[in-house]
């Protein structure tokens, strides 16, 4: 194995929340709006009827929609070269840069219109494995979402790739 492309400072904050906690109420406009521009027309998410009749409170929000709703905007001045926000976490890593390894979710609850959903980043795991080309990072940030009722809603895993 390499030297260590992972400081002993940034490996002691694996479990550390990187950001959050975020609180929005998921709006009805918006998450259909989300619903049709990612081309899901579900009836659930449009029509109240259907969306009971399916055994629902209410209307649904279309599942990846709790990420874009907890989003907190950034600024212009944010943006790297190669269109990627910054990462304001200071999570130090000895690589040149960072790319997007996948994404994975657990959908747990139907998130409903007008729910109240927090979400909080943690860092959850860094760990150094050899590749073809040589030795990277992989950097695990989980998100819980947690509705106003106390329920885990859904979970994502944003996998990054660091050479």
């Amino acid at each position: 194995m390499s030297e260590s492309l992972i400081p002993a400072e940034s490996l002691a904050r694996v479990g550390e929340v990187m950001s959050g906690p975020v609180t929005v109420v998921i709006d009805r406009r918006e998450a259909q709006r989300y619903a049709y521009a990612v081309g899901d027309e579900n009836p659930i998410y449009f029509d109240e009827a259907a969306a009971r009749a399916a055994g629902y409170r209410t209307l649904v929000a279309p599942p990846t929609y709790v990420t874009h709703a907890v989003m907190q905007p950034q600024t212009a001045s944010d943006l790297r070269t190669d269109g990627l926000y910054r990462d304001g976490t200071g999570v130090r890593l000895l690589v040149n840069r960072m790319m997007f390894g996948g994404e994975e979710w657990d959908f747990i609850e139907p998130v409903c219109i007008g729910d109240e959903i927090t979400a909080v980043t943690r860092l959850a795991a860094l760990d150094q494995k050899e590749g073809r080309k040589g030795p990277f990072v992989r950097q695990v940030r989980e998100t819980t979402f947690v509705n106003q009722f106390g329920d885990e809603v859904a979970r994502s895993r944003l996998i990054g790739i660091a050479r």
